[in-house]
Formats: C-alpha cells, structure tokens, sequence
C-alpha cells in the first residue's frame, strides 16, 4: 500500500492552499473567498445542477460538491465518500501536497466522510512493483487538513479504520506464497504489538491435543501446518462482563481440495482468508482507539490443497466439541475450520459470537456484492445495531432465516452432520452447520459477494476490499454504549 496522508484539524483556512468544500447550498460558499469571475462561475454551474465543479485559481484549486436532494443521512455519508473516489483522479493530478476539507450549509461530519472516501479510493498493492506510486489512478496528498467543528475523537477513529482497513486489504491481497498459516500468524502478532493486544497462537502440537478435528482435517493436503491465533484486547475498566467474541476464516488459499475448483473459480482464492483479516482488523481498531469492550479474536489457518493424505469426501471426522462430520465435498472446508473455533470460544462463556467468511457462492449469488449475508439465533437487539452500523458504514447486511427446517439438508447417515447439504439455500444449509457449534448466541456473516471484487464499486476497490471491517468497529463503538 502507498502512505496514508497525515490528518490534522485546522481551525482557519490557509489563503494558499486548495479546498475541497462539500455544500448543501445552492449559492457560493463564503468559506472559498472567490474572485467575481469565480464566484459567476460557479453559480453558472450551480444552476445547471451540476453536482461536481472544480475552480483552478492557478495558485490554488478549489473543488465544490454539491449534495443535494438527499434526506436520511447515512444516504448522504455514502454520497460524500463516492464523491471522493470521482474526484481521486483529479485530486491526483494537481499534485497538492496539501489539501484542505471543508463543509458548508451541511453537517461537519461530512468533512471525515469525504475523508474516508478519499483515503480507501487511493489504496495500491503495490508492494511487489519495482517502480513504487507508478499508477497514476492512485494517490493523495501527503496532508490532509480537516476544517470545521471537528473532534479529536473523530480524527482518530478516521485514523486508526483506515490504517486497518488498509493492513487488512493488504492481507487478502497478498500471495500465498508470502502468506501462509504460520505467517499470517506472525502478522497477526505483529499488529497486537503495535496496537496493544495480546495474541497467542497455537501450533499444530497444540491443535492436535484440542482435537481440532475440522482444522486438522483441511490442513491434511497442505505441505505447511495450520496456526490458531488467539487476539484478545481486555482493557482495564471494560463494560461488558462476558465478552464479545469475533471469529475470521482463515483459508489462505483455497484449491477445493480433491474436490478441485475449475481455473476460473480459483481465481481470488488468495483472499478466502478475509474473514481474518477483517477480524484482525476489527480488533486492532478497538485496541488502537480503546473500545471499552472486552473483545476476543479467534483465527484458525491454513491452505486446503489436494496433496498429500488430503481428506476426501466420504471421510467421518471428530470435531473440537466431539460431534461427528460427514464430508461430503472438500470445497467446503471454510466451516470445519470455523466450527472448531466457534466451539472453542464456548470457553470464554461469550455474550456474543460473530463469525466472519468467505464461505458460500449462494451469498453471492443471492445478494451479490451489495450486501453481507448475516445469519443469526442472538437477540433482536444485536442484529438491530448491526443493521444501523451496517447503514452507517454502508457495509449493509441482508438477513436470512436459520428455521430448524434448513438443518434437514445437512443430515448424514454414517455421522451427526455433513459439511454441505443441496444446492437450494447454500448459504443458510452452512450457516446451520455453524449454528450446531455454537454453545452461545451466533452471528453468522458471510461475505463470499462483498469482499473480492473483479472491479472498482467507488472507494471499496477491485480484489481485496476489506468489508466487513469498518462494519464491525462501528457495531463495537455502538455496542459499548449500551452497557
């Protein structure tokens, strides 16, 4: 990835320095100091309902958008941060090592959003290129100056979900061949030091004596053995007594298994680890920004390959909680590896579970990359602050049922479940399959759609997104209120 801009709060603007100024008004915003001519200018482009206008004041560049027409305000949130990745280009172009953000006849907060969209839009892997910040599409300002009734609270938060969805993106996208279950371990190490949790991670001695049968299985074809790293950020003075406890699959990279996924379908699979970048994200945000939440991370990992004694269907396997599985197709292995976690995190007698995967092409399929697929047996309330925490980040979750009905498909008859049922509800048949394994409340979310894309959606760029993780740090920030 390319640096993140240094964010500052300013309290007057620069006379020098070009601005970004998002408006809800039609009329010129006093703020920019135009000449005449700029002032006609604008109002021209104001009243042809331009949305978008840029003044090149040759010493400075001033950018005008126009929010319009828009009531709720998450909507609007959303607005901002598209307007940012638009504007990228041209921001690039002119070459500021500066740039302020400003608001006018809107709420301040629009300043952080547009922000957020401009950093998350200017993203690059490049970290394999020889030549670095050779892409022209990419990059900001080394500075960016936030204008207007701006916190410190607010600039840190933009801060710290941004770096983590950065580090987060930078994980999915990087190679198996530099990543795999033992590195990603020592990664996820190395982000506890820098934050402030702690992490072990267990080896495959240790695995094997927790009879992880799931993880154990998968990591059969592997020539690398598998991690299990645990993150936990406990801060002094947490408001929850039982914690909250987030799960994230850690596939780094996945062939199918003897049941081969064809060329095409491959394609990506470096990313069906997202589930734990994101969980390592999330709790990386809540350490960095002390969430005061007692928050446990679980990452099993490893590749699922075809070599060696690789598990084949027809194999019976003893999980971690000693129920028996059938295994009915090796592709699904993302939730023999998460039932093991699920059911070892009964330990820490959790308020909450939230599992977070890339597991099913029928999420996919149903809601294609515009929502997380979530699943749940919690309370109405926990599903409720993530649906508004989804709006407000615009990671929005779509709800499917876990009706005792969709557990028939996943019946065996040599084992007490098999790993998939039929090609009908794909996605709910797995999540029951992770329900079976939860000895506490269970939030499933499945972000097989939303967290590899082929192509840009605005700021969420194509391959790894990260979704999933500003979704989670708003659901904790909004869950530690409660208390």
């Amino acid at each position: 990835m390319i640096m993140k801009p240094v964010i500052s709060k300013i309290s007057s603007i620069p006379q020098d320095h070009s601005v970004v100024c998002i408006t809800g008004d039609e009329s010129v915003p006093g703020l920019l100091k135009l000449d005449d001519k700029e002032k006609d200018y604008v109002l021209k482009q104001l009243s042809r309902g331009e949305k978008s206008i840029f003044v090149n004041s040759y010493n400075r560049c001033f950018y005008i958008i126009r929010i319009k027409g828009i009531d709720e305000a998450w909507k609007i949130k959303e607005e901002v941060r598209r307007s940012a990745y638009k504007l990228r280009r041209n921001i690039k172009s002119n070459n500021h090592e500066e740039l302020v953000i400003a608001s006018a006849g809107i709420d301040d907060s629009t300043v952080i959003d547009f922000a957020e969209g401009l950093i998350l839009s200017s993203y690059s892997f490049d970290k394999y290129k020889t030549e670095k910040g050779e892409d022209p599409e990419y990059n900001y300002p080394s500075r960016l100056l936030l204008y207007g009734n701006i916190t410190d609270s607010q600039v840190n938060w933009l801060n710290e979900v941004t770096g983590a969805v950065c580090m987060a993106r930078d994980l999915i996208n990087e190679p198996v061949i530099h990543l795999n279950a033992l590195t990603l371990a020592s990664v996820i190490k190395k982000a506890g030091e820098e934050a402030g949790f702690s992490v072990e991670v267990f080896n495959k001695t240790k695995i094997e004596s927790l009879k992880m049968g799931g993880l154990l299985a998968v990591n059969r074809g592997s020539v690398d053995p598998p991690s299990f790293s645990i993150l936990e950020w406990k801060p002094e003075g947490h408001v929850n007594k039982d914690p909250l406890v987030l799960v994230g699959k850690g596939i780094v990279y996945d062939t199918g298994g003897l049941n081969l996924k064809p060329g095409d379908s491959m394609s990506g699979m470096k990313g069906d680890m997202a589930g734990a970048a994101v969980v390592t994200g999330a709790v990386y945000v809540a350490a960095k920004t002390g969430i005061p939440l007692h928050v446990i991370g679980l990452v099993p990992a490893t590749d699922n390959r075809p070599g060696g004694n690789a598990y084949t269907q027809g194999d019976v396997i003893t999980m971690h909680n000693k129920l028996t599985v059938e295994i009915a197709n090796t592709d699904a292995e993302g939730r023999l590896i998460l039932a093991d976690a699920i059911s070892y995190a009964s330990k820490y007698k959790p308020e909450l579970i939230i599992d977070v995967a890339t597991l099913t092409g029928s999420a996919a399929m149903t809601f294609g990359s515009h929502a997380i697929a979530a699943m749940t047996n919690a309370e109405r309330k926990y599903i409720s602050m993530l649906e508004e925490s989804g709006k407000e980040v615009y990671e929005r979750i779509a709800e499917l049922p876990l009706w005792d009905d969709y557990g028939e498909a996943i019946k065996s008859e040599i084992a007490d479940i098999k790993n998939v049922g039929g090609r009908e509800a794909g996605a709910i048949s797995a999540g029951k399959f992770l329900e079976r394994f939860a000895e506490y409340p269970l939030i499933h979310l499945d972000v097989a759609g939303v967290e590899i894309l082929k192509k840009d959606e605005f700021y969420r760029l194509k391959n790894g997104t990260a979704t999933g993780l500003r979704l989670l740090a708003e659901f904790m920030k909004r869950l530690a209120k409660t208390y």
